[in-house]
Formats: C-alpha cells, structure tokens, sequence
C-alpha cells in the first residue's frame, strides 16, 4: 500500500457559469470553511452536469455539488489538489472526446513511466525532474511525447488528482506539438469493470458519500470514464510497442493489427458478464492478454523467438512494459528487446525510461541519465 502523510489544505474550486460568473468567489479561505479533500467528480444525467467533491469539515466528510447545462460544460474550470499544500493546477473540460490512434511513427524522444498507483508526488516529481512539466504543472516538453504504461489507479490516496493531471496535460502537450499517451493497464479495466480490491477504502467511502458505486465514477456518465473510454491497451511510438503486461505467444498467433486489437477490446472495458461474441476477446481478456501477461518476467519465461516475433509482426525494434517489479530500477531484457519501467515508487525509488533518437536511459526524479542493466 502506499504510504502519504494526510493533508488538509484550501482547494480553489472555480465554477463559472457565462459572463455573471464570479471567478474570485472561491480565492478567500475561510479557516471556518471546510477543506476539499477528493475531487472533483464530473458527472453526467440527462443534458446537465454535475460536478462534485469531497469536503472534510473538522473531521466529517460531506458532498458538494454544482452543476449547470450539458451545453455550457465549457465553461467550467476544475481546480484539481496536488501533494503540494496549498498548490493546485486548473483543469478544462475537453470540447471533445475521440480515440486515440493506435500507431504514431516517426517519433524520437519521449518519457515512459508505468504504475504510478495513485502516487501524485512520484508522478509529479518525476515530470517536472525530467523537464516535461513546471512548476505551475504547464507542458515544457514541446513536441515530444509522453507515454504512460498503465496503473495510474489504485492503492495510492491521490488517484482522482493523478488522473486529472494526465487529462490536462493532454491538451498542453497538443498546443505545443508534442503528446500524451496513456495506454490502459489491468488496474484501470478493472476499475471500470467493478473488479475494486486494490481500491483505497476512502474512495469507496467517497462514493458512498455521493450515492453511486464506485463503477459509476468510472462509467460512461462520467468524464474520467468516457476519457478513458477513447484509450488504447497497446500502441507503437516510435520504433517501439507499448502495453502494460506483453504480448504473449497466442496473441502473436491472432496476428491481429493493433487498430483492430484496440478496436474490438475498447467497448468492453465496462463490462463484467465475460462474455464474448468474439472469441479473441476471452484472450485479450485473460492472463495472457496484453494488459494481465507476465511471463516475459515470470515463469514459464518467454523465449526470444516468441520477442522476435512480436516484434516481426508489429514492425518495431523494441517492447516496453511496466506490470512486474523484476528489481529496484529499469531494466532491459532479451539482448535489449524487452524494457520494464515497474519499479516502487511507493518506497521513493522511482524512475521512468528515457528514449531519444534510438538510445535508451533510464532516468530519475532530478533527470539523471543512467545506464539501463541488463538482466
């Protein structure tokens, strides 16, 4: 489990509505008033929406809610909670959800990270360290690109706040040519499939606070769940293949594309019956499917032809994977076929995995470069 300090600090929680709005309303901290906690929650019903979160008021926990037409959505600015006390970053609800591709060529330089687990300040000082966000958490990492590895949920107490980051730099990143990819891990399907023993228990206690089970927080009526609706389980960047688990031999064998892979998977991520019209779904869907296979680092181990034919089939150089912790740093595996960027970041030992123009570093949370081992 990971282990944060408790902290209670003033949130500004701006909701302005058209050209009465009161933007200031919220700046003026009242030591009185109650503190926000979790947050904010977007949610959807009929042609309104409804924001709310979690305030503590001298230990008791209750909902706030605002809420205004469907139609003027754009109007409202989230302020989201960091570790930091105090420091917050504004959010924008996008004009537009769609999803992602499946394949982006031609790229040299990103950051890769994976299983952050609701860990704020992991991710934050990860990103600022290795100059992709600043101080103010805007984008500083121009036109390259962002790859997240799945597991950005669970087990931590900043979850909420995690992923609201993610959805933000999406649009900075854009604006400024570069990109984000968040590439669906086991954790999340599992989430919005109603599969929650990871969950911290304060999140289920917070939906019990608002009236909904947990799924619904990650459903098609809410914004966090329709966005992760439009993601991908597997991509290639570059000249490398990204999912959170690997790819096993049998789904070598389906020889399936990565537009259809992600095609067909999408439209069940909320599902909880397990059953398939499509039979490669109850693959996809399985311990060796791309978001739950472990065996690159696990035993009965992977053999290289089974790397080299993945990597045949998707036209890539490398793989990169986060899911297994195989020790306290990144490391390669296969002749440098394999990188597994899983590391604990709960205990402070985080890293992430740099890939410029070819060469491979695995960097930390000042943006050192260091040498990737072998296994």
């Amino acid at each position: 489990m990971i282990k944060t300090n408790a902290i209670l600090f003033a949130t500004l929680f701006a909701f302005c509505i058209g050209q009465n709005a009161e933007p200031n309303k919220f700046l003026k901290k009242d030591p009185a008033e109650p503190t926000v906690v979790d947050g904010p929650y977007v949610l959807y019903r009929n042609d309104s929406v409804f924001v709310k979160y979690i305030e503590d008021n001298s230990g008791t926990k209750s909902v706030k809610t605002d809420s205004t037409s469907a139609a003027m959505k754009n109007n409202i600015t989230l302020q989201i909670n960091t570790d930091i006390p105090g420091k917050t970053f504004a959010v924008q609800l996008k004009q537009k959800l769609s999803e992602e591709k499946s394949e982006y060529k031609g790229i040299k330089k990103m950051l890769v990270m994976s299983d952050i687990e609701g860990n704020f300040g992991a991710f934050r000082k990860l990103l600022q360290g290795n100059g992709v966000i600043d101080e103010n958490f805007n984008w500083t990492f121009g036109k390259d690109h962002l790859v997240l590895v799945g597991d950005f949920v669970d087990r931590g107490t900043m979850v909420t706040e995690v992923l609201w980051l993610i959805y933000s730099l999406e649009e900075k990143a854009k604006a400024a040519g570069g990109y984000v990819h968040y590439i669906l891990g086991n954790h999340e399907i599992m989430n919005m499939s109603n599969e929650l023993d990871y969950v911290q228990e304060r999140y289920i206690q917070h939906a019990q606070l608002m009236n909904k089970p947990y799924m619904q927080l990650f459903g098609p009526n809410s914004e966090i769940g329709r966005w992760l609706a439009t993601k991908n389980v597997i991509e290639r960047v570059g000249n490398t293949l990204f999912m959170h688990g690997g790819v096993s031999s049998y789904l070598n064998n389906l020889n399936i594309s990565l537009k259809e892979l992600n095609e067909i998977t999408r439209p069940f991520y909320t599902d909880t019956t397990y059953r398939y019209k499509d039979d490669r779904l109850n693959l996809i869907y399985s311990d060796f499917g791309p978001f739950w296979y472990r065996n690159y680092y696990k035993e009965p181990r992977a053999g290289l032809q089974q790397i080299d034919s993945t990597l045949d089939i998707y036209n890539v150089r490398s793989i990169t994977t986060g899911h297994t912790i195989i020790a306290n740093e990144i490391r390669s595996l296969y002749n440098g076929k394999v990188y597994n960027v899983d590391v604990h970041h709960a205990e402070g030992r985080s890293e992430a995995l740099l890939i410029d123009d070819g060469k491979f570093w695995r960097v930390n949370t000042t943006g050192e470069k260091l040498d990737i081992r072998p296994i």
